[in-house]
This record gives structure tokens, sequence and C-alpha cells, in this order.
């Protein structure tokens, strides 16, 4: 198996956007900036993640979870659309190019080709739970700096969570 070595684009994180004239108001320090951006690499690595295992799980409760699988897509998706929006309205720039998020997602790899269902499951909400560890990583430092932004995060926190516990409760067993 041949080693692959990713180069990073520069510039390869947020930087700050000049002002313009219609442009007033906050403006992200780069530590926020650079959390934001966190979050969104993982978010959209999320999607990314999310699409591969619906177009290559096979087995028991394929299509429920086949379904379940857009939700979490759909959710990381629109989630990453408010991110990047955020810190454009910041002044920030976000970065969605494939290799920068390839380079610094925090999601563990997802296996290439067909996928069991039964293993997808603890695949997906490994990345989902890596996902929210991104934004839990960063809440704090976030909502001191602008509890709006911290505000974006607690909605997408809440639903990540709710999918990974669907999900997972698919191949769990009572306690008792």
């Amino acid at each position: 198996m041949s080693t692959t070595t990713i180069t990073v684009p520069q510039p390869s994180g947020a930087e700050q956007t000049s002002e313009e004239n219609a442009e007033h108001g906050f403006l992200a320090s780069q530590s926020l900036a650079d959390d934001l951006q966190a979050v969104l690499i993982d978010l959209t690595a999320l999607h990314l993640v999310g699409k591969q295992a619906h177009w290559n799980i096979v087995g028991p409760n394929f299509r429920d979870l086949h379904l379940n699988l857009d939700e979490v897509v759909g959710i990381a998706r629109a989630s990453s659309d408010d991110v990047a929006e955020r810190m454009r309205a910041l002044h920030a720039t976000p970065d969605g190019r494939p290799a920068v998020i390839a380079a610094q997602t925090t999601l563990p790899e997802f296996p290439q080709g067909e996928v069991l269902t039964h293993d997808a499951i603890d695949l997906i909400t490994r990345a989902i739970e890596s996902t929210v560890a991104t934004m839990r990583r960063v809440h704090d430092a976030v909502d001191a700096a602008d509890p709006t932004s911290a505000d974006i995060l607690h909605g997408v926190i809440e639903k990540l969570e709710q999918q990974a516990w669907f999900i997972s409760a698919e191949t769990r067993r009572p306690s008792n």
C-alpha cells in the first residue's frame, strides 16, 4: 500500500479579510476564526464521511441506516454552511478546500469499499462524536469571544448528539 503525502495549500487556514465600505461591526479575532475554522473542517468532513457510509453500507437494517445517514449529512452540510457564513459575517475567511479538510480533520479515517451496517454504526457514531468533541473543545473560547457564534454551536451539538444516540441505539443492548 503506497503512502500519499498531502500538501496543504497555503494559506491553509482562516485569515481575516480586509474591510470594505459595506462591512462594519464585530471582527473575529484570529483565535475565534481559528476555532470556527476547526468546527467547519470537522463538519465538512462529517458530511463526506456520512455520504461515504451512505453509499457503501450493506447488511441488516440497510434502509433505516441509509436514510438516517442522510439526516446526519443534512445536518453537517447545513451546519457547515451556517458556520462558514458566520465566519464571513465576522470578516474571517472559511477554508473548505479538500486538501485542507483532509489534512486538518479530527475525524477517524472511514474505510474504503463496502461496510457492514453494524460496523458503519460504530464508525459513524465515532465520527459524530469526534465532530462534537471539536465543538465542545472550542466552545468556551468561542462563547467568551462571541456568544452569537456559540449559539450556533449549541444547536449543532444538540442535533448531532441526538443523531449519535439514534444511530448507536441500533446495536446497543439494555444494561440490565
